[in-house]
């Protein structure tokens, strides 16, 4: 876990520098105070594709690719039903798997957040002392 906390504090200092640096700029040229959507769409895109690449991001897709990949070894192709019901079958076993993945990254999600709160409870009480 000391990893993952790690990775928040990089996350939140990445997140505190974007909202201080990437404030709405207004047009040189124009009295209006709308922002140019070039530029607002450039730094949509820059920050959505900073927050894929981002190794909490990547954690909660190896969560959810394991489990997924387990809820399909469960369920087992191997049964000898006849072909129609094979279809039937496989379309039932990926539901469940997407079932496992989102719960496994909901589980995953809550925890991190808890323990994000424990630290700030902890920050709080140190400030106190």
């Amino acid at each position: 876990m000391a990893r993952t906390s790690s990775v928040k504090k990089g996350v939140a200092a990445k997140a505190k520098t974007k909202a201080k640096g990437g404030s709405a700029k207004k047009s040189s040229g124009s009295t209006s105070g709308r922002r140019k959507s070039g530029a607002s769409r450039a730094g949509a895109g820059d920050a959505f594709i900073g927050l894929l690449q981002s190794p909490f991001v990547a954690e909660l897709v190896a969560v959810a690719a394991t489990a997924a990949l387990a809820a399909l070894a469960e369920q087992g192709f191997n049964s000898r039903d006849g072909a129609g019901g094979r279809g039937k079958r496989a379309g039932r076993a990926v539901k469940q798997a997407g079932k496992a993945a989102a719960t496994a990254v909901g589980r995953r999600l809550s925890l991190e957040l808890k323990e994000i709160k424990q630290a700030a409870k902890s920050a709080k009480r140190g400030a106190k002392a």
